[in-house]
């Protein structure tokens, strides 16, 4: 195994599992996906699909005890999802992370990867973070700070074996989807959805932000929407 992809079966990891087959080969590449009590488990069976499309390798974890105390809205069992972009949402927090904020996510499923990756020698782990998710605090496990830190944290831990990719670091959501069109991405087997519904319902902020990526990149995103406006 060459590298592990943090793979959620939505746009960002798709993108980023397609880029480390693009180098390694399926046969090189390990998709882990992790159940952690979200409301959208649906994610989970895009992921599925997206895995059988590429033929690589695929690891399923399940997580969520460890997030039985947390008040985030992403999780079931807690408060609404938020109906309105990020951008408003971070004006209500004050700096602080937005409510569908899972605590240290990336630093959690990172360390996770790390483990599996030196236990079968592989040297790289991918994950989707990019700069629109960092903006004003919204999500801090996916600032260039952040990066920085765990990657060091896990290349000394490991031994000086494993690295962090985080490709989209300094990109946009837009960026992520005009690379993600070259490389001809099935982005009609993504779920990006925060809600669980048959649709996605374009109203939570990462289908704002999806939706207005397309957008930009003057494509129609494939996926239906119960409201396809902005």
């Amino acid at each position: 195994m060459k590298a592990i992809v943090l793979f959620s079966g939505g746009l960002d990891s798709t993108t980023c599992l397609s880029l480390a087959i693009n180098k390694y080969g399926a046969d090189n590449v390990l998709a882990l996906t992790v159940y952690y009590g979200q409301k959208h488990k649906k994610e989970i069976e895009a992921a599925k699909k997206i895995v059988e499309y590429y033929h690589c390798h695929y690891q399923e974890l399940n997580l969520k005890p460890l997030f039985e105390n947390s008040k985030c809205s992403l999780l079931e069992g807690q408060a609404s999802i938020p109906h309105e972009s990020y951008d408003k949402q971070i004006k209500e927090t004050n700096g602080n992370p937005v409510s569908t904020y899972v605590p240290f996510r990336n630093g959690l499923f990172l360390s996770v990867a790390a483990s599996i990756a030196i236990s079968s020698g592989c040297h790289e782990i991918y994950y989707g973070a990019h700069q629109d998710d960092a903006a004003g605090n919204a999500y801090p496990d996916t600032s260039k700070e952040f990066n920085q830190a765990i990657n060091q944290a896990i290349y000394l831990g490991s031994g000086n074996k494993v690295e962090v990719i985080a490709p989209f670091i300094n990109k946009t959501k837009k960026d992520v989807v005009k690379l993600g069109l070259e490389l001809k991405v099935p982005y009609e087997l993504t779920w990006s959805c925060y809600e669980g519904h048959d649709l996605a319902c374009g109203k939570c902020g990462t289908c704002i932000d999806r939706k207005k990526a397309f957008l930009a990149n003057n494509v129609k995103d494939p996926i239906p929407y119960e409201d396809e406006s902005l």
